[in-house]
């Protein structure tokens, strides 16, 4: 069809603004307000309900140019004034740059570097929702402020990866909040409330975004590349039990309860069925079940389909009932882009369901306003590049690292280093003096970065430095200098662990060991030493230091993850004790001989007759170097429960119609027949009292576990059900509360993957106390 000249017009017009925009490296937006050709198009009218503005983009555009949108990299399309836009960006612990400079972030105007939190895993050791909502809170505005100056395609982020620690070798175990279950739903929901804008209680988002969040991988995804099995063919053979209470938690923290507005499938398959086209998964229990309302991207390219590529289009995108296909809305290169005209050709793919995917597409485009005409005037477009690196922002950095670190030995309280008796200071190790150790991987160019190394010699001004190893495989190590170094020294501080080299995307490691010759390092300083040595471990994921652990002149070891820009003046702080240590384990810490276990094997509930321990501290049953929720402080802490307001709960519903007496003789009730109603109204508070008997102030995670008398059979040995965080001066007591839902915090998933409640007795945990319950159905 001709269009009319005022069209044509009206389109050169916006084509001409845009191609000024871009010049003028401002935020690629349209729909200005003052220009009377916005006028021309309803998507434009910002009156208009969104889902009504999205369906009059669609209604104007071309199969081809439907088709252009539906990969990462969507083009614009000028003749309606639509800029092009880049879905891909990265933001897991800050705004990071992806490796091909044309996608999402750009570092190259007036903003050069982004704050640079600790890697997730570290971050998730400090337990502390509200701190992970002020990262994202950071990260939501940087983002946004490296957008109004123009240096950002877009402002979808894929971030966070929320699933499971399952196994201690996954390369990618550092990205994510750690094993449990409660702790991941937490702080995705945390951090991407954070990151969009929303309040730290949430529900005072609206429509309009930050910037977007998205996360991933859904699901069962933790193997990369472990013994030639690859994530592009792994098929995870998963229970509907463990599916139920371990991987799916995390995802509908993020999605029912954080309202993210992105979610990312997993390259693996489930059970047989890639992911990305498994519709029970995508659409029935996201979308229905948990009212997902953005948009499903499919990571890269169109791995776990047959070599026909129409027919991975075809699973992709198709939400229709009678074929059961997923639903997916944009994928990551250009499978989309190439072969979906084909499918559609072939009859085997409708327009519709491209229709449906925009539809979810241009919604969320929408939402951040990038139609709305000039973003100063608009929510969120006041925030400048001024805001990038600020003092706050960089002190949240450090805080985060200080509230993640783990003191996991503190043998005759080494530590903290009188600063006043140290004389002279030997700092060995291949991780003490490379600041990009620090960061972890999806980072982003950091504000500034000063290493342990740095820190150190600000404490100590006598201090002397030796790698110890050529690199941190230590294929090398140059023992005989680094011992002389350490002998002179009042005292010696090893700075050891992996870097990206060791774990990392699409590489697992295949032990848990210190590289090469670390330990021989490590052990010939100690014993040699004036005094016992403290270790300092940079890494990601666990390691087996047991030889540590039990070597009496290894003094102290402390893990630091990978702490961020500001990860080495946190560790100098807490070694010289101008903080005070007060992280905790978030993944448990197995031994070597954990890895006799297939990392391929997805079960959680040990098998003792098969000799298969199970994992995670929920249901593994075997020897641990150092358990989930571990960590000391320099602070003696004391707990006590106070009160509890139901010591005997009562479910009553018709438990009958779930019993067999001869198979399953415990009495349980199923969680989805109670109801809403009854779930609200058996709730009940747990307060406890927590006192800090030492001589510092400290910041210190309190974890609230629960029991079953019965353990086996499926229970998990203990389960976490609450965690907060509490600042105490020397001397002084809190009182903490807890809210605890039976339905939530005291059911189980059972071989149907349907969560119930058991029967029986019930045991309250903090520490070393324990208070009874009782279940009476």
């Amino acid at each position: 069809m001709k269009l009319p000249k005022l069209y044509n017009l009206s389109s050169f017009i916006l084509l001409t603004s845009l191609l000024l925009l871009a010049e003028s490296a401002e935020p690629p937006v349209t729909c200005d307000p003052s220009h009377p050709s916005s006028k021309l198009y309803p998507f434009c009218n910002t009156t208009l309900p969104i889902s009504q503005r999205v369906e009059d983009i669609i209604s104007r555009l071309t199969l081809d140019e439907k088709i252009s949108q539906l990969v990462n990299t969507a083009p614009p399309i000028p003749r309606l004034g639509i800029p092009a836009y880049q879905w891909w960006s990265e933001a897991l612990h800050g705004v990071a740059f992806v490796s091909n400079s044309t996608y999402g972030i750009q570092f190259n105007g007036k903003i050069r570097a982004a704050t640079s939190f600790p890697q997730v895993i570290l971050t998730a050791a400090s337990f502390d929702a509200h701190l992970w909502y002020r990262i994202g809170q950071v990260i939501g505005r940087e983002a946004r402020a490296l957008f109004n100056a123009g240096q950002a395609r877009g402002l979808t982020f894929w971030a966070p990866n929320i699933n499971i620690y399952r196994d201690p070798r996954w390369g990618r175990g550092q990205e994510t909040p750690g094993e449990d279950p409660l702790v991941s739903g937490k702080y995705a929901m945390s951090f991407v409330r954070g990151v969009q804008g929303d309040s730290f209680q949430g529900g005072k988002l609206g429509q309009h975004l930050q910037a977007s969040a998205c996360c991933k991988h859904f699901t069962a995804y933790d193997l990369d590349n472990w013994k030639g099995v690859s994530r592009f063919v792994f098929d995870a053979n998963v229970t509907l039990q463990d599916l139920a209470d371990t991987y799916q938690p995390s995802f509908y923290g993020c999605i029912q309860q954080g309202r993210a507005s992105g979610i990312m499938c997993a390259y693996n398959r489930v059970n047989g069925v890639p992911n990305c086209a498994d519709y029970n998964l995508l659409s029935k229990t996201a979308r229905k079940q948990w009212d997902f309302q953005g948009q499903k991207v499919y990571d890269c390219h169109c791995w776990g389909f047959s070599k026909q590529i129409t027919e991975c289009c075809l699973f992709m995108l198709n939400q229709t009932l009678n074929h059961n296909f997923a639903g997916m809305d944009v994928n990551c290169g250009t499978y989309l882009q190439d072969h979906t005209k084909s499918a559609v050709k072939k009859n085997k793919l409708p327009e519709s369901q491209i229709d449906r995917a925009l539809q979810n597409l241009f919604s969320v485009r929408m939402r951040l306003g990038l139609f709305n005409g000039n973003p100063a005037k608009q929510p969120f477009g006041n925030i400048g590049f001024n805001q990038v690196c600020s003092k706050k922002h960089q002190h949240l950095a450090l805080d985060a690292a200080r509230d993640g670190i783990v003191l996991l030995k503190n043998h005759a309280r080494l530590l903290p280093l009188s600063r006043a008796k140290t004389r002279s200071l030997a700092v060995i190790g291949p991780n003490a003096n490379i600041p990009h150790t620090l960061l972890g991987n999806y980072e982003g160019p950091p504000c500034k970065t000063v290493t342990p190394l740095q820190a150190l010699q600000k404490y100590v001004k006598k201090t002397r430095y030796h790698p110890g190893c050529n690199t941190i495989s230590c294929s090398s190590a140059l023992i005989e200098e680094a011992v002389q170094i350490a002998k002179e020294a009042d005292q010696v501080v090893l700075i050891m662990g992996l870097d990206q080299t060791e774990e990392r995307e699409d590489f697992d490691r295949l032990d848990l060991l210190l590289p090469g010759k670390q330990k021989k390092l490590i052990t010939s300083i100690a014993r040699v030493a004036k005094k016992p040595v403290v270790l300092v471990l940079l890494c990601g994921g666990p390691v087996d230091v047991s030889f540590a652990k039990y070597d009496q002149n290894v003094g102290s070891i402390l893990w630091a993850g990978y702490p961020g820009e500001a990860g080495g003046l946190a560790l100098a702080e807490i070694i010289f004790g101008d903080h005070n240590p007060g992280g905790r384990l978030p993944v448990t810490w197995y031994p070597q001989s954990f890895t006799k276990t297939p990392m391929t094997d997805m079960r959680m509930r040990a098998e003792p007759s098969s000799g298969y321990p199970g994992r995670t501290y929920r249901f593994y049953q075997g020897p641990k170097v150092f358990d989930f929720g571990y960590g000391l402080s320099y602070s003696n802490y004391s707990y006590k429960f106070l009160s509890v307001t139901q010591k005997k709960l009562y479910f009553n519903q018709h438990p009958s119609e779930h019993i067999n007496r001869k198979s399953n003789p415990i009495r349980f009730v199923s969680v989805s027949e109670m109801g809403t109603k009854l779930c609200e109204k058996s709730k009940f508070t747990v307060k406890v009292g927590v006192e800090n008997s030492g001589e510092m102030a400290g910041k210190h995670p309190v974890l609230l576990f629960v029991r079953h008398s019965r353990v086996g059979k499926g229970n998990p040995m203990k389960q976490l059900i609450g965690f907060q965080s509490v600042n105490l001066k020397a001397g002084e007591r809190a009182e903490i509360e807890f809210e605890l839902s039976p339905c939530q915090h005291l059911s189980r998933a059972n071989e149907d993957g349907l969560m119930v409640i058991e029967e029986g007795f019930y045991f309250l945990i903090m520490e070393n106390k324990e208070y009874e319950i009782r279940v009476v159905i």
